[in-house]
């Protein structure tokens, strides 16, 4: 059997059981015999983006952070949408990485789980696309009115959301095969 490939997600909710946190925990229920992932929770400990400090020796939680993204065969980001684009903390992380190639040609799975998610949707890929994280269309998802799609049991329960699930881990998969 092959060995299995290490996946960082990343949670761009703050919110202590969020639906975001619910659905990659299904994910990792879902692929645990494919993956072993990661989940990073903690994206609201981390200091607010400082170029001053993004020098030589940068806050430890970054180089923690950093470390993660480094070390994952793939990283999956999974984030709601707020006020119309990704959550400042989110965008936060993802701004102490612009100065790093960690994300440079790293298979990538995006998904936005949100109320409506479109406009945060567009966003995280264009940020992604600026730091060259790669990823495909197939291996990005938008799951707009999630909380009535997800139970407290991290259970799917919407039956088309949980096919497009499965067509995500399956292009997810196929991702680290081809690259």
């Amino acid at each position: 059997m092959a060995e299995k490939k290490k996946v960082l997600a990343i949670i761009g909710s703050t919110r202590a059981n969020s639906s975001n946190l619910r659905l990659v925990k299904c994910i990792k229920n879902m692929t645990s015999d494919i993956f072993e992932m990661y989940i990073f929770n903690e994206i609201d400990t981390l200091p607010h983006f400082n170029p001053d400090l993004d020098k030589e020796d940068p806050p430890e939680s970054i180089v923690h952070f950093r470390k993660l993204i480094s070390e994952a065969d793939g990283v999956l980001i999974c984030t709601p949408e707020y006020v119309f684009t990704l959550p400042g903390s989110l965008k936060n992380a993802l701004e102490w990485c612009v100065s790093t190639t960690i994300f440079s040609q790293k298979p990538t799975g995006l998904i936005t789980a949100s109320a409506n998610g479109m406009m945060g949707h567009e966003s995280l890929q264009l940020v992604m696309k600026t730091i060259e994280a790669n990823f495909t269309e197939e291996t990005t998802l938008l799951i707009s009115g999630i909380s009535g799609k997800i139970n407290m049991e991290n259970e799917i329960t919407h039956p088309q959301t949980a096919l497009l699930i499965n067509n995500f881990i399956e292009s997810f998969l196929k991702f680290f095969v081809t690259n």
